[in-house]
């Protein structure tokens, strides 16, 4: 039974850093800036960040194309949101 209950506890937390990753998305952050907000504000690990976000990518691939699109296309105008460095290299190399 509390291997039931362990695994909805860590079902319900890869629930949750999926959320803030959609908020963090509304606010236009790259991955790195995602990771970055979620260490510091919700003391969520990056690797746990990242691996969340990899799945998201895995399963919305033209979502995601279009969105790390719009960062570079952001970033290169200046725009805000995307910070510095945008998005570039760190979604392939985790």
């Amino acid at each position: 039974m509390s291997a039931d209950k362990s695994h909805a506890s860590a079902a319900a937390y890869i629930h949750t850093v999926q959320h803030l990753i959609e908020e963090c998305i509304l606010l236009n952050m790259s991955k790195q800036e995602c990771m970055e907000a979620l260490s510091r504000q919700a003391h969520i690990q990056p690797l746990i960040t990242s691996t969340v976000w990899n799945e998201l990518e895995k399963e919305n691939r033209e979502f995601f194309d279009g969105y790390m699109k719009s960062l570079k296309a952001r970033a290169s105008r200046g725009g805000g949101g995307a910070g510095e460095g945008g998005s570039g290299s760190d979604s392939s190399s985790q």
